[in-house]
């Protein structure tokens, strides 16, 4: 057994109270054995119980849950960071050539290699990613969570219309090869099945309908896709869809709106498409850097609340401009600003951690620091640099830390990333 001092923070519970309900432990300690916590609490207490552990010191450092990024793409690490589109036009410039570039196996297997790297290296141990419509491509990017033992929910996108030739599959195919999919990486180890239609606009009727038909019967599987992004693309599927009453309709007809269905971004959503997720136990991932980047628009943290949505924050790389979650935060923060609502460091750090893993009904595994759960946590580092030593007190309440990082923070933060009790990044400065 190991345990783990330092500065220690978690939402143990589903909580709308941030303030009250955040377990904080200025000197704290993280008790793990093989790939699981064992026990949290102070240091004092939890070194009593458990005589002969081996301590690992790290007093000056924070613990946290091991992050979770709620929507992103893995093809797109190597088109992030292109100038000038909007959605339509950058998915037709920049993502689908992209995209073609994996009908080669060993291309998928380079890419998924440094994609997992760059979330360890930013302090995220889970994802709800894309992969792109070949089938091989999800099998590069399960086989490489595996490697390390990482929590992974992924899937292979389905398109059939409105994308190039070569990212076309077929109704049928798509059943056959998700099902496949399903069969070989579902609950199997860590790795989740997401069902992935990109957005309604690449899918006839008849392939959503053949996913929804997949998603009766594997009634715990994942739902991933867009939603209501940009107001040209509203517009589109309204054309597509002439007998649908709105955008989050067409999925809701094909069974696609149900708990584990992650939605990403949801900016223009009506009155009716909030109070219908709220009601289907669904989630809306917020990607704040990608609106901003894309020109999306400003998502409405205020409805989400009030309609009892589940909301995780998000990348959404490679429109989304960071694999950092905690500068995502940080664009969320600006964004609400704009909205006169501003969200909180302890509701910004829920959004990636406890409230997305109870958004996917994963809070049993992921998420906290919970004895039980899988032993997947961070070491931050918040005092990394002259500013950062300038700006963050030593003695600073988590509050102040985390808002401090999500500003000014980045992947020089994060010390090391344990996965499944193992430490599968270290930036050496604990060396």
């Amino acid at each position: 057994m190991q345990l783990f001092r330092a500065s220690i923070a978690h939402f143990p519970k589903h909580t709308s109270e941030f303030t009250n309900d955040i377990a904080v432990y200025h000197d704290g300690g993280l008790l793990i054995d093989g790939k699981h916590i064992v026990d949290v609490g102070h240091f004092d207490a939890i070194n009593k119980r458990y005589p002969g552990a081996s301590i690992v010191d790290l007093s000056g450092k924070w613990i946290l849950p091991g992050l979770i990024d709620s929507h992103l793409h893995y093809p797109q690490t190597q088109s992030i960071a292109h100038y000038g589109e909007q959605l339509l036009s950058w998915l037709e410039n920049y993502t689908f050539p992209t995209e073609m570039q994996f009908a080669d196996s060993a291309h998928s297997s380079a890419i998924a290699k440094v994609f997992i790297n760059q979330l360890l290296k930013n302090g995220t141990t889970t994802g709800l990613v894309f992969s792109t419509v070949h089938k091989d491509s999800c099998d590069a990017l399960f086989n490489e969570a595996s490697r390390i033992d990482m929590a992974m929910i992924a899937g292979k996108v389905c398109m059939d219309r409105n994308c190039p030739a070569p990212l076309q599959d077929t109704a049928v195919l798509a059943q056959k090869e998700c099902a496949a999919l399903i069969e070989k990486w579902h609950n199997n180890g860590r790795n989740r099945y997401a069902l992935t239609p990109r957005f309604a606009p690449t899918s006839t009727e008849a392939q959503l309908a053949a996913l929804g038909e997949l998603a009766q019967q594997f009634d715990d599987v994942f739902i991933q896709t867009h939603l209501s992004e940009n107001l040209d693309e509203i517009a589109w599927v309204k054309s597509l869809f002439p007998k649908a009453e709105g955008y989050l309709d067409v999925y809701d007809k094909f069974n696609l709106v149900r708990e584990r269905a992650v939605f990403g971004h949801g900016i223009h959503l009506t009155p009716n498409e909030w109070a219908r997720l709220g009601e289907a136990n669904a989630s809306i991932a917020f990607c704040p850097t990608s609106n901003l980047f894309l020109g999306s628009g400003l998502f409405d943290m205020s409805a989400a609340r009030a309609n009892n949505v589940h909301v995780a924050l998000a990348t959404d790389v490679g429109a989304g401009t960071t694999f950092n979650m905690f500068k995502t935060y940080g664009d969320a923060y600006k964004v609400s600003q704009l909205r006169n609502a501003p969200i909180s460091p302890l509701e910004g750090f829920y959004l990636m951690t406890q409230g997305a893993a109870i958004a996917h009904n994963l809070d049993h595994e992921i998420g906290n620091l919970n004895a039980g759960s899988a032993a997947d946590f961070i070491i931050v580092e918040p005092r990394f640099d002259e500013l950062t030593m300038l700006r963050i007190q030593d003695n600073a309440e988590f509050d102040d830390v985390f808002f401090a990082l999500s500003i000014l923070g980045d992947d020089r933060a994060i010390a090391q990333t344990w996965v499944s009790g193992r430490c599968c990044y270290d930036n050496k400065m604990l060396q």
